[in-house]
């Protein structure tokens, strides 16, 4: 077996072991709900158009703050389309998905970039629920856990990238 095998392995095994969790119906409950609200980063948006709204002081660095989650987010379903990776076929999903590829989690990606730039502006809830965002995709059987850590990353990076003009320390170059 090579390195690629054993990550296809241990990516199944994650999966069907992470999905046996939600037998459980408070975990399926709390893992549909988390997929539900970070579909088409809808969770994050709301965040960061709700931190716009009620701190006026940082209204811009907020929403750019949510423009880099959207980027993001739009980042991961063009790199979606390239890959086109199957999602898992071997368990059961416990929520429908909009599309059929599963690299990179968009879910994990729009987390991720919200948990980069609203962490920034130190909003300590959204670190945790971001990361409980993407356990959610795992749970509910609909991604890998490369898929997520693939999201995750891409995310992370773009809202690093991003942090300078977020907080409008750089407006071009």
């Amino acid at each position: 077996m090579d390195d690629l095998d054993d990550l296809h392995d241990i990516d199944h095994r994650m999966v069907s072991a992470l999905r046996a969790c939600g037998t459980d119906p408070r975990v399926a409950g709390a893992a549909r709900a988390l997929s539900w609200a970070g579909e088409h980063a809808a969770l994050w948006l709301a965040a960061g158009l709700a931190g716009a709204a009620v701190d006026g002081r940082r209204r811009g660095a907020w929403l750019r703050g949510t423009a880099l989650t959207a980027g993001a987010h739009l980042v991961s379903m063009g790199v979606k389309r390239v890959v086109r990776r199957p999602r898992p076929a071997h368990v059961v999903p416990l929520v429908r998905t909009v599309g059929r590829h599963s690299f990179p989690s968009s879910h994990a990606t729009s987390s991720a970039a919200a948990a980069v730039a609203f962490g920034a502006l130190g909003v300590r809830a959204v670190p945790p629920l971001a990361a409980a965002v993407c356990v959610s995709r795992l749970v509910a059987g609909v991604h890998y856990p490369s898929d997520v850590a693939a999201g995750a990353a891409l995310g992370a990076l773009t809202a690093r990238l991003g942090a300078r003009w977020m907080r409008g320390g750089a407006h071009h170059g």
